[in-house]
């Protein structure tokens, strides 16, 4: 059994410095295996924002593993942006910037979906695609995820233009056996198979720290991997703490994943009293 702990867009700059010590204390109690970072470390990749989400980072009493967001790229200094768009994050959070994990269960794999030329919208390369398909094709019997900044599929209600090359990708990932696609960038949570590629588990962390809240409160995502079932709670921000709230549990079906009803009450929540 593995846990992970999907944490998305901190945006130091505008983070709320009164959920910073809530949220690493409940990091600890839950123990993760692995806590997942998808992007957006600072609002404008300035130096004192990378200086303060580092000193975050390095706080976590877990394994983490990161890849940038747009906002971790310069907007403001056009050459930073063109010529060195990721040199602050590699010296502040990391110098992979598509790094990957893995144990006898699981196979967790980075994919930096920036696109220097693009302020919002993300790119998945069709190279990116084989690396990471060549390197879940050993991994036989591992869950496998991908962790993205930029979704790979968008709601009717989103505005955002969808990065270039999802399509291609959700499509290539599903046909290589990837299992759970973990992405940030729309401060909302959710999760769900993907419409287009029912085999694929669309996990969708909201926003942990920022005040750039847009309908729901700060929240991170909780999964525990048992076997060829995944349940993902939303751990949602109430006053300054942070309390469980929306669950779900999905077992693979002939079709892809399907909802296991009334499951993740008790798959997701003994771990609390051992926190």
């Amino acid at each position: 059994m593995r846990r992970i702990l999907h944490l998305s867009d901190l945006h130091y700059g505008r983070a709320d410095a009164g959920l910073e010590e809530p949220l690493l204390s409940t990091i600890s109690d839950l123990k993760p295996d692995l806590v997942v970072i998808s992007g957006d470390f600072t609002q404008r990749a300035r130096r004192r924002q990378f200086e303060d989400a580092a000193a975050f980072v390095a706080r976590i009493e877990a394994p983490v593993l990161s890849v940038p967001g747009n906002h971790d790229t310069p907007i403001d200094n056009l050459y930073r942006r063109f010529v060195t768009p990721f040199h602050r994050y590699k010296s502040y959070i990391d110098p992979e910037l598509e790094p990957a994990v893995e144990d006898g269960e699981m196979s967790v794999i980075g994919v930096n979906t920036v696109n220097r030329f693009s302020w919002q919208r993300g790119r998945f390369s069709r190279r990116t695609v084989r690396r990471v398909c060549g390197a879940f094709e050993p991994q036989q019997g591992k869950l496998k995820v991908v962790v993205v900044h930029h979704p790979l599929e968008h709601g009717p209600t989103v505005e955002k233009r969808l990065m270039r090359g999802a399509s291609a990708a959700l499509t290539a990932l599903s046909g290589c056996g990837a299992d759970v696609v973990l992405s940030g960038h729309l401060h909302t949570a959710s999760a769900a198979p993907f419409t287009a590629a029912p085999g694929l588990l669309f996990v969708q962390a909201g926003t942990g720290l920022s005040t750039r809240l847009r309908g729901e409160t700060n929240n991170f995502n909780l999964l525990d991997i048992d076997g060829p079932r995944v349940s993902i709670t939303t751990w949602a921000a109430e006053g300054h703490s942070f309390a469980p709230g929306e669950s779900a549990t999905y077992a693979r079906g002939a079709s892809g994943w399907e909802r296991v009803a009334g499951e993740a009450e008790f798959t997701a929540r003994p771990h609390l009293a051992s926190g």
